[in-house]
């Protein structure tokens, strides 16, 4: 799923269709619905692509799409990257960008692309963070339920949260395809999980034997919290204390809260225990075309990020472990 960093929030939140003149509201709304029934994109990336349109019209003012020129979007990209935007934020909004003007170019609506060629500032690579094994089995093992909400006092939930994170990190799901998982989509007979991941395609994911306990628990108990008002949520596989489907944000503040209370160190998050999921079965198989298809990612260039933590990891064991590292060269 795509997202907005929080610098972008000031200009971009505050741009939308309503600014723009009617000819580019009409092509843009024509846009979102080619993205939505074409390419069957998910509703958070298309109020990405939303915002990053309306950022575009924001920038070149009350030109019309054939009028804009490759230094009309030189600039606006320069005013954003003033404003304190990253270059990886630029450099997807330049994506969206592009593709709208190649979908305006079939429409007529304008007559070049004035993105062709442009690059945006370059970033610094960062590899993902990830959790030990250790610190990951230490932080799905067991758990405290949110501070301040309803499920404070329920015991129960502390099974739903266990199975959540049992979940996540046995076989790397988004935090989006883990909320909208429903109970059909989970067989615990053959240790699997089908879910729905960007561009609605689906893929099934094995699920280790402590995430089959942890869910079988919870679902043990689910039923209790199936409320008559809330039956549309009545096929969700995670549920809160009254019976609507968990939410990321739940996800994310309840994840926080373990870290805290098993004392790691790291800034947890659920995308955390994606990245570790794949770091370790990297580590210990090897295999990255299967990690690629566990994670669902279109392209095997996104998975090789964590064949550089795995080169990390085998450096480390390396400067403690061989001999031949702890030898000191002769001057």
């Amino acid at each position: 799923m795509a997202t907005h960093s929080p610098e972008s929030a000031d200009g971009a939140q505050n741009a939308n269709i309503a600014t723009h003149t009617t000819a580019s509201a009409k092509i843009c709304q024509q846009y979102l619905d080619f993205l939505r029934v074409e390419r069957r994109l998910s509703v958070n990336t298309l109020q990405s692509y939303e915002l990053d349109i309306a950022q575009l019209h924001l920038q070149i003012a009350q030109k019309n799409l054939h009028e804009v020129s490759a230094q009309d979007i030189k600039r606006g990209l320069a005013v954003l990257h003033s404003q304190g935007l990253s270059p990886r934020s630029i450099a997807r909004m330049l994506s969206a960008w592009r593709g709208y003007f190649a979908y305006a170019l079939t429409q007529g609506t304008a007559k070049t692309n004035p993105t062709t060629g442009l690059k945006p500032p370059k970033a610094a690579k960062t590899l993902p963070k990830v959790l030990s094994p250790d610190e990951a089995m230490a932080l799905v093992h067991e758990g405290a339920p949110l501070d301040g909400s309803d499920e404070v006092d329920n015991p129960n939930m502390r099974l739903r949260d266990q199975a959540i994170f049992e979940l996540l990190y046995s076989s790397g799901l988004r935090v989006s395809e883990l909320t909208n998982l429903n109970c059909a989509e989970i067989n615990l007979s053959n240790a699997l999980v089908r879910v729905t991941g960007k561009g609605n395609k689906t893929r099934i994911i094995p699920v280790g034997a402590p995430a089959v306990a942890a869910i079988s628990a919870w679902l043990a108990v689910r039923p209790a919290f199936l409320a008559a008002e809330n039956l549309p949520e009545a096929d969700a596989a995670f549920i809160t204390a009254k019976g609507q489907r968990v939410y990321p944000r739940l996800v994310q503040r309840t994840i926080k809260k373990w870290a805290a209370e098993k004392n790691i160190s790291q800034d947890v998050h659920p995308h955390m225990l994606r990245h570790s999921f794949a770091s370790h079965v990297l580590q210990s198989s090897g295999d990255l075309r299967a990690v690629q298809e566990m994670l669902g990612h279109a392209s095997i260039t996104s998975t090789q990020v964590y064949t550089h933590l795995d080169f990390q990891h085998l450096a480390k064991v390396y400067d403690v472990a061989h001999p031949r590292a702890k030898i000191k060269p002769k001057r």
